[in-house]
């Protein structure tokens, strides 16, 4: 079937089931466009929490889908490819989590929404790469744990020289694997570019960072700022809402092939089509995890 056809038939099945289409900013370019909110993990769940859709359609990965059945647990929500992972995310299982309350059990417990609902379940508090500074800033404890990403972890550790973060050693492949060469290279090549990372990436990347944002933040940093040329420190599927919102600036990244996450493309039109016509494939979570881990979320909501 046509692209033409896909998206009208999309469209006509959205209308009859009353759904909603979210799409993380590393989707390929496709479904961001067919996408009712596009934009960062946390960021669509609670948009689509405040709508009157009975569906969601959450193109992503399996901790995104989860996480929108969380905060609208009211709501049929749909994840189009089966159980689409997320390699951060599968790094930490709940035995570790328990570990590290057994071994500091005086420390709260600060989980990045990149994580699976019941590891969110076993946590204190709940932080996304945007507000993680300030979730930890609220909290009286000078020790505390942050799980799952050790360079968000480190990267919160710079605000706050009189607290102890102990971290998890898990991290996103893809930001991770983004050296210093590579963004040193890259600014040789534009020297009149600005360089904003992602929390997520090493501790040595972001020193070289003029800016450090998440998806989100980097979308807003363009549009705001007055300069013409950035280069990117994020996964390669983001220059395209950036070069869309931004057609007068130019972007560049500096590892595009390194910097790809496969389980953000897996997700195509015929995949949306699908999940619409047959209401699948359904996010089914237990109510306790969904109370527990909602806990968690809520009291980040009520700090930031």
């Amino acid at each position: 079937m046509k692209k033409e056809k896909l998206i009208e038939k999309i469209l006509d099945l959205k209308r009859k089931r009353k759904a909603i289409i979210l799409a993380h900013n590393y989707q390929p370019p496709e479904i961001q466009d067919i996408a009712d909110l596009r934009g960062d993990s946390l960021e669509l769940s609670l948009k689509a929490s405040k709508t009157d859709a009975e569906v969601i359609v959450f193109c992503g990965v399996i901790f995104m889908a989860e996480t929108a059945k969380i905060v609208s647990p009211e709501k049929k929500v749909l994840l189009p490819v089966k159980g689409v992972p997320c390699d951060m995310a599968d790094m930490i299982k709940i035995e570790d989590v328990l570990a590290l309350k057994e071994k500091y059990p005086d420390a709260p417990v600060v989980t990045y929404v990149n994580s699976y609902a019941e590891i969110k379940a076993v946590s204190d508090i709940c932080c996304t790469s945007a507000n993680s500074v300030k979730v930890v800033g609220t909290l009286k404890e000078k020790r505390v744990i942050m799980i799952p990403d050790m360079n968000l972890a480190r990267y919160t550790q710079r605000f706050y020289p009189d607290k102890e973060i102990i971290y998890f050693e898990g991290f996103c492949p893809f930001h991770h694997l983004l050296t210093p060469e590579e963004v040193i290279k890259c600014k040789q090549e534009h020297p009149e570019a600005i360089f904003i990372a992602h929390p997520e990436c090493r501790p040595d990347v972001i020193d070289l960072a003029e800016y450090a944002a998440s998806t989100s933040g980097m979308l807003k940093l363009a549009k705001k700022l007055p300069n013409k040329e950035f280069i990117i420190g994020t996964e390669v599927g983001l220059l395209y809402p950036l070069s869309k919102e931004n057609p007068d600036k130019k972007f560049y990244h500096p590892a595009p092939e390194k910097m790809l996450c496969k389980s953000m493309k897996k997700i195509s039109l015929v995949d949306v089509v699908r999940a619409l016509e047959n209401l699948e494939y359904e996010v089914v979570l237990e109510e306790e995890i969904i109370k527990k881990a909602y806990n968690a979320v809520k009291r980040m909501l009520e700090i930031v």
